[in-house]
C-alpha cells in the first residue's frame, strides 16, 4: 500500500511531485479522507492485509505524529509489514518517533540528497549536512534499525569530489540501505526555469554517468549491492515495497494522485488534496482516470520493470537477436533467454528496455 502525504514546509526547486507548502489546514480533513478511503475500498472489495505500508509524499513527517499514526491503524497488515516513512531529516523529532514505532512503523527514509552545504543549497533543500547524522542516531535510540539514505547526483556546481564527499559520509551513517537518483529537470520546476533562463546549466549526461559508476563502486566496495538501478542495500535489506513495484506486485493507493494498480486495472487519483477530500466527503470515487493492462501491456511491463533490477527478466523469443546485439555492445549479461543489464546498461537503460520492448512486440525499431 502506498499512502500520499502532499504536505511539504518548502518545496525543492526539482520537485514535480504533487505537494503544497500552504495546505497545512486541511491536514486533519485530509488524514479523515484517507481513512473513510481505506474503510471504504476494505469494506467492498476483496483486499488482502498488506505485506508493505509505504508513506510517501511530500514530507509525511510534517504530520503531527498522531494523525500518521491514525491512518496506519487504519490499514489492514500482514505479519511482519513492511511499514516506511519518508522523512526530511529536520522535521524528525522524539515524540515522532516514539508514536510511530508505537504503531508499527519499521523503516525510515532520509532525504539527504547531498552532505556537501553549497549541492543543498543548489538543489533548493533548506536541512543542513549533520542534521541528517542527528536524525538517524536519534532514530535508532528509539529502536529502528532499517533506514534508507535518498542521494543525488548531478546538481549544478557538484563536483566529482563532492559527489565523493557525499558518498563517503552516507557509508559512515552505517545504514543498511542507500538510494542515488540522477538529477532531473521535471517541467514547470523552478529548476527548469534556472534552467531554461541560463542561470544554471542542464544536467550533463556524461557527468551523471561517470558519478554512477563511482557510486556503485564505491557501494559495492562498502558492502552494499546493487539491486535496482538506483538502490543499493546490505543483504536481505532490500526495499520490499519497491520490490514488490518492480516484481509486477499489485498495490492499494490511498491520498490524492496516489496510483494503484489492482485487478488487472491501473489506476489514479485526483491530484489536489481538496478533490480528494470532496470526493470522499461525497461518498463518490477520487479516481480521476484508469487503464486496463491487457496481455500486451503486462509483458511490457515485465520487461520494463523487472529488467531494473538484478534478478533480471526472462525475454520473449521475439526480442533475443536485439538482446543479443546489445549483449555483444556491452549492455546485457545474457544467460540463455535470461537478461541482465551490466553496468554500462544501466546506464542506459531507458534505451536498453526500449529497443527490447519494440522488439519484444515485432517492431524493427528495436534492431540496429
Amino acid at each position: 500500500m502506498y499512502i500520499h502525504i502532499p504536505f511539504c514546509a518548502h518545496r525543492c526547486d526539482y520537485c514535480d511531485f504533487a505537494t503544497w507548502t500552504d495546505r497545512d489546514a486541511v491536514m486533519l480533513e485530509y488524514v479523515d479522507a484517507c481513512i473513510r478511503d481505506l474503510q471504504a475500498r476494505y469494506a467492498t472489495d476483496a483486499v488482502p492485509p498488506a505485506d508493505t505500508v509505504f508513506f510517501g509524499g511530500g514530507t509525511p513527517s510534517l504530520l503531527a505524529p498522531d494523525l500518521l499514526a491514525r491512518v496506519l491503524d487504519a490499514v489492514p497488515r500482514g505479519t511482519g509489514a513492511e511499514v516506511t516513512v519518508e522523512c526530511n531529516p529536520e522535521s524528525v523529532d522524539a515524540r515522532k518517533l516514539a508514536t510511530w514505532r508505537d504503531h508499527g512503523v519499521n523503516r525510515l527514509s532520509l532525504g539527504a540528497q547531498s552532505f556537501v552545504p553549497h549541492v543543498l543549497s543548489s538543489l533548493g533543500r533548506q536541512h543542513e549536512p549533520l542534521a541528517v547524522g542527528s536524525a538517524i542516531a536519534l532514530a535508532r535510540t528509539h529502536g529502528f534499525e532499517r533506514i534508507n539514505v535518498d542521494l543525488i547526483f548531478g546538481a549544478a556546481g557538484e563536483s566529482v569530489a563532492d559527489w565523493e564527499r557525499t558518498l563517503e559520509t552516507a557509508i559512515a551513517l552505517d545504514v543498511d540501505h542507500i538510494s542515488a537518483y540522477a538529477l532531473t529537470v521535471e517541467p514547470g520546476t523552478p529548476l527548469a526555469a534556472k534552467v531554461r533562463e541560463g542561470v544554471i546549466a542542464s544536467p550533463d549526461d556524461d557527468d551523471q554517468a561517470h558519478k554512477y559508476e563511482i557510486a556503485d563502486a564505491r557501494l559495492t566496495d562498502a558492502g552494499y549491492a546493487w539491486y535496482e538501478i538506483s538502490n543499493w542495500a546490505r543483504v536481505g535489506q532490500e526495499c520490499r515495497h519497491n520490490l514488490g513495484y518492480w516484481h509486477g506486485g499489485e498495490w492499494l493507493g490511498i491520498g490524492c494522485a496516489a496510483h494503484g494498480l489492482t485487478n488487472g486495472r491501473r489506476w489514479w487519483n485526483v491530484r489536489t488534496p481538496e478533490r480528494y477530500i470532496s470526493a470522499i466527503a461525497a461518498g463518490e470515487s477520487a479516481e480521476a482516470g484508469s487503464e486496463p493492462l491487457d496481455a500486451s501491456r503486462q509483458a511490457e511491463d515485465h520487461i520494463v520493470l523487472g529488467l531494473r533490477t538484478v534478478a533480471g527478466v526472462e525475454l520473449p523469443e521475439s526480442a533475443q537477436v536485439v538482446a543479443a546485439e546489445l549483449a555483444a555492445d556491452g549492455f546485457l549479461q545474457l544467460d540463455g533467454a535470461h537478461a541482465r543489464l551490466t553496468r554500462s546498461g544501466r546506464l542506459l537503460a531507458n534505451e536498453v528496455t526500449t529497443r527490447l520492448v519494440l522488439a519484444a512486440n515485432g517492431s524493427p525499431a528495436g534492431s540496429r
